[in-house]
């Protein structure tokens, strides 16, 4: 069901560790052999390229690319009232989290008439993702649209594969969400296509298109599968990106104290998202891994997506991981860098200070992952493969720019204008003196 691999007696250094953990084997290079004409078609035949790559990858030829409005609001009419009331309970929580994350403008004076400002500016226009394949994610529309709509863009446009029991639009609770957030720009696009169609913009090419379907976006955002991200590689420069998304992970530090029951269940939540989707449990107790293991059997059997649980729980990127003592698994956490993290021990809050690589910490037994995938407030576009050594989950961060207002007079300027030709002189630049010296 899951393989163990045994750590305890081994002291290894931070690249052995990479050696040996488990982790899903994507090969992006690979899809971008693939996704490159596809993003060359849309590039040049817009919508007519769209229509064409819907009815070959999705099965279905969308009549309207970009959902008509009363088609979105339609849809907010037939929701269903417990999902309504859950969905408007995400909204609130999540934008009462990304409220407080916008960074703050500051103003110094280093000299008396000399100060240099920092001011955070929304990008115009971003482009986001929402998938739609193995699973479609209301959720995922709740997270990309409420932190974009917090940094304060003022141009969002939604994409989600067209469903071929749906008519070729997206799926009905995705565009009731949209609804739900103000988002009116909605369009019946997946993977690498929607993709091209937000880096490059597209042409209408049908009576119900408008002539310009879609403008070009300053940022893509949202996860998707490893086509998506190939995508992503490709227009990195062009436009921004947050990250090459790959399959969900979840880590799991845990003690002899853990409840196996809660343990097993969290693995198999996110198993159950992608045959790929990567589980790990990193423990001390031999006890617990021999428990957790029995409770996955029986979990997995009862689970409604049995086959692709069992899968990614028996695939090279999922293992029990034993270690000496807690202070080795943190090792082992840190090196792994999870997308998802739970730290499930005694004093837990404070194991989770010690992290350093995660794209999210969830802190003991009674905040779990699925926690974060809805409710939390957080943000559950999060980087996996590693990526959290150096990147962060999606947040009002990932649409604004830090831009700096210098502000000097004539004084100010004077004090400092023969050190600055001495270093323009220094690094053989002399005209960067001239253009100080003009002013004198």
């Amino acid at each position: 069901m899951i393989s163990r691999i045994d750590l305890r007696g081994r002291v290894l250094s931070r690249r052995e560790l990479l050696e040996v953990l488990p982790r899903a084997e994507v090969d992006v290079e690979h899809a971008a052999e693939t996704v490159a004409p596809i993003l060359a078609l849309v590039r040049a035949q817009g919508a007519a390229a769209l229509r064409d790559l819907a009815e070959r990858f999705d099965g279905v030829r969308p009549q309207h690319v970009r959902v008509p409005v009363a088609v979105l609001q339609q849809a907010v009419e037939s929701l269903d009232p417990d999902v309504r009331v859950a969905l408007d309970e995400t909204i609130r929580r999540v934008r009462q989290v990304h409220a407080a994350q916008r960074p703050a403008d500051f103003a110094v004076q280093v000299a008396p008439g000399a100060t240099v400002r920092q001011r955070w500016i929304p990008v115009r226009r971003v482009g986001l993702y929402v998938p739609g394949g193995l699973a479609v994610y209301p959720s995922s529309v709740v997270m990309n649209v409420v932190a974009a709509q917090a940094a304060g863009v003022g141009s969002l446009a939604v994409a989600s594969p067209p469903q071929k029991d749906h008519d070729g639009l997206p799926d009905e609770v995705v565009m009731a969400t949209c609804a739900l957030l103000g988002v009116d720009e909605v369009y019946a696009v997946g993977g690498a296509q929607a993709v091209a169609m937000f880096a490059y913009g597209a042409a209408g090419s049908d009576e119900v298109d408008d002539e310009t379907l879609c403008e070009p976006v300053d940022v893509i955002t949202g996860p998707g599968n490893v086509y998506v991200a190939a995508a992503k590689r490709l227009v990195r420069g062009l436009v921004g990106i947050d990250a090459e998304a790959g399959p969900t992970e979840i880590a799991v530090l845990a003690d002899g104290t853990a409840d196996a029951v809660h343990v097993a269940a969290d693995l198999v939540s996110q198993a159950e998202h992608d045959p790929l989707a990567a589980a790990v449990l990193v423990t001390p107790s031999v006890e617990l891994a021999g428990a957790v293991e029995a409770k996955l059997v029986d979990l997995v059997e009862a689970t409604f997506h049995r086959g692709r649980v069992a899968t990614a729980l028996d695939g090279s990127q999922s293992a029990i991981v034993l270690v000496d003592d807690l202070e080795a698994g943190l090792d082992v956490v840190n090196a792994y860098g999870a997308e998802h993290l739970e730290i499930q021990t005694v004093d837990a809050a404070a194991w989770a200070d010690r992290v350093t690589s995660a794209g999210a910490i969830f802190v003991g037994p009674f905040s779990p992952v699925s926690l974060g995938d809805y409710m939390a407030g957080s943000n559950h576009v999060l980087p996996t493969g590693g990526c959290s050594h150096y990147a962060s989950g999606l947040g009002v961060h990932s649409f604004v720019r830090a831009v700096q207002v210098i502000e000097y007079d004539a004084d100010a300027l004077a004090q400092v204008a023969d050190r600055i030709v001495t270093l323009a002189d220094a690094e053989g630049l002399p005209a960067h003196g001239d253009a100080v010296r003009a002013r004198f």
